[in-house]
């Protein structure tokens, strides 16, 4: 994993101001690329996009993703070598709320980016960013694969299961011919610093220490792959990069962490306590009546292993460790674009394992 392949590449990244987003274009700005993003204004107050400065670093274009005359318009300015779409509703809750809104932003959002890659032959690398949800969960104790049925449960699972097949179908129809490699990438649950989305357990974790309360866990026996989020963006910039350079490693890939770090909601909000310190401790607060979430979710990553000879760096404490660091250096109004960098050359300095 190299991000010098980056320098001078156009770059366009969805979803750019969003928590992946972020750090994502943290890296690519470092890495020297010539930076676009499209997405809505930041989602939450506080949000990472603005406390890591990023806009002098790069073209943000503000934009709803299903609009597509704004974003032919960007496409065309652009002219991106490289596309990453991030942008989503991604929230399994609101998508409850809101299942108009999700499938509008999640499906058409999709086809709007898969057209605008249709129109733009300067486009040679796509890579589509989905969930470890998009899977027909059967709530078994081993990783779903690729080639599982995709068929998610709640709005927003659902939303990305047809993200997917929109995709495949723009693949088929119209990529085939084309000097044009497709992926998309499945990751899990991801943590790390600067997160502040709603019903999401470890910005839960956070406010509840700035708060001086104890943390409420809803779903404490859940057991998800969580994994730091550089982890995944790594892989993504890996597969965009590797299928730009050669076609044949386009395809669909897991991206998730070892067995050993698949752990439930519990033991992990368990670990956040152990790293904060200063008497963190936290409660069961399971909902009667609560709207549907998957209990057991694991993924099958030998794939993306195989093909790329990729491993998790970081297992589940040092993830915790560096995300409760963040957290701190943000609490007491400290360097938080330094602390991003150092994570980050932490990240690409350490041997895969």
């Amino acid at each position: 994993m190299d991000t010098s392949f980056y320098k001078g590449k156009r770059v366009l990244v969805t979803g750019h101001t969003g928590f992946k987003g972020s750090w994502l274009c943290r890296i690519l700005i470092k890495a020297g690329a010539v930076l676009t993003g499209y997405s809505l204004e930041p989602p939450t107050d506080p949000d990472l996009f603005s406390i890591a400065d990023l806009e002098p670093h790069m073209n943000s274009v503000i934009g709803d993703i299903r609009d597509l005359a704004h974003l032919q318009q960007v496409f065309q300015e652009a002219q991106p070598e490289i596309v990453l779409h991030l942008a989503a509703q991604p929230i399994v809750r609101d998508s409850y709320k809101d299942p108009v809104y999700t499938y509008e932003t999640n499906v058409m959002g999709t086809v709007n980016i898969c057209e605008c890659v249709r129109q733009n032959p300067c486009v040679k690398s796509f890579l589509n960013v989905t969930t470890d949800k998009v899977y027909e969960n059967k709530e078994w104790e081993w990783g779903y694969r690729e080639n599982e049925p995709l068929d998610g449960y709640d709005p927003y699972s659902n939303s990305k299961s047809c993200s997917e097949l929109v995709t495949h179908s723009y693949i088929n129809s119209f990529f085939q011919d084309r000097d044009l490699a497709v992926s998309t990438a499945r990751a899990g649950n991801v943590i790390g610093g600067g997160d502040f989305a709603n019903d999401r357990i470890i910005p839960d974790c956070v406010r509840a220490m700035q708060k001086g309360s104890s943390i409420g866990v809803r779903n404490p026996y859940s057991t998800r792959p969580f994994q730091h989020v550089l982890e995944p963006l790594g892989v993504y910039l890996l597969i965009a990069q590797k299928q730009y350079e050669d076609k044949s490693y386009a395809g669909f890939y897991n991206v998730g962490p070892d067995e050993c770090d698949c752990v439930t909601t519990g033991q992990l909000v368990d670990l956040f306590c152990k790293y904060w310190g200063d008497g963190a401790a936290w409660e069961n607060q399971a909902e009667e009546n609560a709207p549907h979430e998957a209990n057991f979710l694991k993924l099958d990553c030998s794939k993306v292993k195989r093909v790329f000879g990729w491993a998790p760096r970081w297992h589940i404490e040092e993830c915790m460790d560096m995300t409760c660091r963040f957290s701190k250096e943000w609490l007491a109004g400290g360097d938080i674009p330094a602390e991003m960098d150092r994570e980050i050359e932490a990240f690409y300095a350490q041997k895969e394992s």
